[in-house]
């Protein structure tokens, strides 16, 4: 408190000498001049950092004035800085108190307080001083004082936070210390690493000591191989030694620490760096970066392929890891790439003793592993007897083809009706570039003539029938037509019915195909009336032709008759023809005439109502023929069951090769006690279709089944064997049972079966020879009551290679087949399109 009470009278003191008096003194009105250091004459020579004074009451004016403002007015020095709570409250001044004569003209006596003092005794804190004998000024302290909370003297205060400033030197010093301590760290890492180094080379030396030593042996063996000269031995050892010696130069030239240590940096040998998946080749003179290899089939990767190293393989030893590969009896022998079952002949061979990707070479008489292609589309999967074909076709694509399983979907509740129209489900296996198969239908990516065949078996009990059919949305247009569509008359669900489904139509990029089937009236239930049969084949496939084929594509509908009638001879209108100068109808329409030869695919299907028994007991034929100059030739025929006071359908497809001139017609034959009425109508399901191409690119075949050798009686998946009525062609051929293709293309096959049988279920299969999967399969069932002749057909696009073979084969499951129609309605046509330009 002394302290205080000392500071304050020097403050005053110093106040009262320097204030201003007179007239002089803005704001004043004493009559006196103005002397003092405020003068407006004057000008201090020091910085004062302290409020300036307060006028000075004189007389009894200086008993009225208040307290408070005694407080914010009369304060001096460093008091200024304090709140106006903590200042030292001052006397009133009395008369009496007036300071003795002189004291105006006393020097400003300056006391510097216990903080600046501090300060004074560390002169590395702070700015230097203002004035001589002054403290540092370059510490500021501040303060935020509330009233009642915190209240701290300014001078601890400002001790506080030199403490503070200490604390951080101290830290400062200590981290600097950990630095020196991890500097000496580093160091002794790299003495470490110097002394690794150092070690790696006493390495290297030791390596290339033992390769001179293995020189050496070499050299030695060199010698006594000289001497003994003992065929196989000298040739194992030969080829044991060369491989070392290999493996010896590559190590010499290539162990370098510093190279393998930097990556980017280029290699001592090659003249720059490699690219990813390559080496550098220290073989080559001079070395030159090379691709990494690849292991072949049948081999297992041991080392990866590095900047200055090759891959590494192994040969995969099969017979020691697929124990009794080739049987208990036969003796297995290892080969590079497979193995190999001695005595084992090639028939024994297709019937899948290789194994899963294995197949079995017949230049080598040895099981081979099947290609990988990386990266590449898989043109031909491996089968038991062909290798896997990879890449992308050479040349310029004319025609490709895409296959897909269909399902119908599952029924959301148990009243669902097809009555409107069901779409069924498409899922495609293989991937294409010429559509995409997505939510049930396929959408086309280019432009091109389109073929598509649909393998349908059914068994239902909905009233009166059901139809499957083609639908086709254009993406230009509004609404989508119908293609095609075949009636499937109700057998009171008794047994399983085989239809097929063709058509034909130009697409472009965005157009899609989907399949549909519904009910004329709506008492079809989709859960509890529709069974289908599941085959074991893909049951629905396209074929794609580009427009750099030639290839012309028409459809036309017909005109039925009004009247009953039993032969019928259809007449057609034109609906779209991509080129009326190659094909158009005849003058009564009743023909379809072409203006160059070529191959002609077609499919004809005509819905029907029929009434009488011998329309159930003899059927309908279809016939389609060639006429040229007059005379005419059948070129196919198909058999439909007829029905007692039913709706049902017939259709017919084919190929075959056509000359300049030639006219295609079609006949409908039926019992003379059968009366017929034929209809028609925008739904497909009386519809023709014609796809014309030009003979450069395509080829056909005809064949009928060969008297000799037909199954009959208990027939378990047995070939059948054709005879072709064609002439030969250089692209494809029928040798014996298998139809057999000498250039790579696509391929369609149709084949209409006649028959007697009493099978509960009868399949048709096309089978690739070697081949793991069927290409597809149709299924049929019982004979209607009163019937005698049953028909099964089936319809296939897909792509072969030169060498691929194909043959049918037939199954009958719980029954027996007791006669096969030879000539009659029993007929295979074949047709072959390129697959590139050549």
């Amino acid at each position: 408190m002394l302290t205080r009470s000392v500071i304050l009278l020097l403050v005053l003191a110093s106040a009262r000498s320097d204030r201003c008096q007179g007239d002089r003194c803005s704001g004043s009105g004493d009559p006196r001049p103005c002397t003092g250091e405020h003068c407006p004459s004057g000008r201090t020579s020091r910085i004062r950092r302290h409020a300036p004074a307060a006028p000075t009451c004189v007389g009894s004016d200086c008993a009225t004035t208040p307290e408070t403002d005694n407080q914010t007015r009369d304060c001096r020095g460093l008091e200024c800085r304090l709140p106006p709570r903590l200042r030292p409250k001052g006397r009133a001044r009395d008369a009496g108190d007036t300071p003795p004569a002189g004291a105006e003209r006393l020097p400003p006596v300056h006391l510097a307080d216990r903080a600046a003092q501090f300060l004074g005794d560390f002169p590395e804190f702070g700015q230097p001083p203002s004035e001589p004998g002054g403290a540092p000024l370059g510490v500021q302290l501040t303060c935020d004082v509330k009233p009642g909370e915190n209240e701290v003297p300014s001078e601890d205060a400002l001790i506080l936070h030199l403490q503070l400033a200490k604390g951080q030197e101290k830290l400062v010093e200590a981290l600097r210390a950990q630095q020196f301590l991890i500097s000496e760290l580093q160091q002794k890492l790299a003495e470490q690493q110097e002394a690794l180094l150092s070690q790696q080379r006493d390495i290297l030396t030791q390596q290339h000591r033992m390769y001179d030593q293995m020189d050496t042996v070499t050299a030695r063996y060199s010698q006594l191989a000289e001497v003994l000269k003992q065929g196989e031995l000298q040739s194992y050892f030969q080829s044991h030694l060369a491989g070392l010696q290999t493996l010896h130069n590559a190590e010499a030239k290539v162990m370098d620490v510093v190279g393998e240590a930097r990556f980017l940096e280029p290699m001592a040998g090659c003249p720059s760096a490699c690219r990813p998946g390559h080496y550098c080749d220290f073989r080559s003179d001079p070395p030159q970066c090379q691709k990494c290899t690849v292991c072949p089939p049948g081999f297992f990767l041991i080392s990866s392929c590095s900047p200055t190293m090759d891959t590494m393989c192994q040969d995969r030893d099969e017979c020691l890891e697929l124990g009794n590969i080739c049987g208990e009896r036969v003796k297995c022998l290892n080969t590079p790439g497979g193995f190999r079952c001695l005595g084992v002949s090639q028939r024994e061979a297709q019937t899948g003793l290789c194994g899963h990707n294995y197949f079995y070479n017949r230049e080598l008489q040895e099981c081979q592993a099947c290609s990988d292609c990386e990266g590449q589309p898989v043109l031909v999967p491996c089968t038991t007897i062909v290798d896997s074909i990879c890449g992308s076709p050479s040349g310029e694509r004319l025609s490709s083809s895409w296959s897909a399983s269909v399902s119908v979907p599952s029924s959301r509740k148990s009243g669902d009706d097809v009555f409107a129209g069901l779409r069924l489900n498409l899922r495609g296996k293989d991937s294409s570039d010429f559509l995409s198969g997505q939510d049930g239908q396929v959408t086309f990516l280019q432009h091109g003539m389109l073929w598509s065949d649909y393998n349908f078996a059914v068994k239902h009990t909905c009233r009166n029938f059901i139809q499957v059919g083609l639908r086709f949305n254009a993406s230009q247009e509004e609404e989508s037509r119908e293609l095609s569509g075949v009636r499937v008359e109700q057998p009171d669900g008794k047994y399983f019915q085989g239809v097929s489904v063709s058509g034909a139509v130009e697409v472009e990029p965005g157009d899609a195909v989907s399949l549909l089937l519904r009910s004329p009236n709506q008492y079809c239930n989709q859960s509890k009336d529709l069974h289908v049969y599941d085959v074991a084949a893909p049951s629905f496939s396209l074929l794609w032709l580009s427009h750099d084929t030639g290839a012309v594509s028409m459809t036309a509908e017909m005109s039925p008759p009004t009247q009953y009638q039993s032969s019928y001879r259809p007449a057609f209108h034109v609906t779209s023809v991509s080129d009326p100068y190659v094909i158009n109808l005849t003058h009564d329409n009743r023909g379809v005439r072409f203006k160059e030869s070529g191959a002609i695919k077609f499919v004809l299907q005509q819905a029907l109502y029929a009434m009488g028994r011998a329309c159930v007991r003899e059927g309908f034929f279809l016939v389609a023929y060639a006429s040229r100059n007059g005379t005419g030739r059948e070129v196919s025929r198909s058999f439909k069951t007829g029905v007692d006071y039913r709706d049902t359908s017939i259709t017919l497809a084919g190929s075959v090769a056509v000359d300049a001139g030639d006219v295609l017609g079609f006949e409908i034959t039926s019992p003379p006690q059968c009366n017929v009425r034929y209809f028609g109508d925008n739904t497909g399901i009386s519809a023709l279709s014609v796809v014309w191409i030009p003979s450069a690119v395509s080829s056909t075949l005809t064949a009928t089944v060969e008297k000799a050798g037909l199954p009959l009686g208990a027939v378990r998946n047995k070939s059948l064997v054709f005879r072709q009525l064609s002439p030969d062609s250089r692209r494809l051929r029928l040798a014996g049972r298998n139809f057999e293709f000498l250039e790579e293309g696509t391929a369609n096959v149709d084949l209409n079966l006649r028959l007697i049988h009493s099978c509960n279920i009868i399949k048709v299969t096309l089978q690739r020879a070697g081949g793991p999967s069927p290409v597809a399969q149709q299924v049929s069932g019982h004979v209607p009551e009163g019937g005698e002749w049953a028909s099964v057909g089936l319809r296939a696009s897909f792509r072969v290679q030169n060498g691929t073979a194909v043959y049918i084969t037939l199954d009958c499951v719980r029954g027996r087949i007791n006669q096969i129609s030879r000539e009659d309605s029993t007929n295979l046509s074949v047709l072959w399109v390129a697959a590139s330009a050549s």
